[in-house]
């Protein structure tokens, strides 16, 4: 990886980037899921929102650590400042809950209220995506791309919904 005359600009991209990756193809498990007939995939999402978890924390300590040097009084002072950065510690603090809540045991523990919490993926993909877009200075058409694949992403599910329940077929 080169990572060019800014290295602390272009680890916080690929941190950053990453995160928002994993959150998409998190997003993504369920159509593909439905589409190919597949309910194993299911398996695998709760670790792929666990490497977006990591992905995202990895970005705050490196904005925390090689651009603001473990000041958090200055941290808490750019939060505030800056709405973009404001944004993305709000899906940060909302992926915790998700993260510690994504063993098997929490998911029988809390019952039905798990599926409700973990619905939060949906705003927190959405405040990543904000985040994303707001830091660009100019050439948005990144932000769009990511932002057109998460509304893909919804329009699956609420077209998904319509659906009628697959019936196996009787030999």
């Amino acid at each position: 990886m080169h990572l060019g005359t800014d290295p602390v600009r272009a680890i916080l991209h690929g941190l950053g980037k990453t995160a928002l990756n994993l959150l998409l193809i998190t997003l993504a498990v369920t159509p593909v899921r439905k589409i190919l007939h597949r309910p194993d995939l299911l398996r695998i999402r709760r670790m792929l929102g666990l490497f977006a978890f990591t992905y995202a924390l990895l970005h705050f300590t490196a904005y925390a650590w090689l651009d603001q040097g473990l000041d958090f009084r200055n941290v808490g002072a750019e939060i505030v400042k800056r709405p973009f950065i404001l944004v993305g510690m709000a899906a940060l603090l909302l992926l915790i809950p998700l993260a510690v809540t994504s063993t098997n045991r929490m998911m029988r523990r809390l019952g039905r209220r798990w599926q409700n919490l973990h619905r939060l993926v949906y705003v927190i993909t959405a405040l990543g995506l904000w985040h994303f877009y707001w830091q660009v200075k100019k050439d948005i058409r990144e932000p769009l791309i990511y932002i057109g694949i998460f509304a893909v992403l919804m329009a699956f599910r609420l077209i998904a919904k319509s659906w009628p329940a697959r019936v196996p077929e009787r030999t």
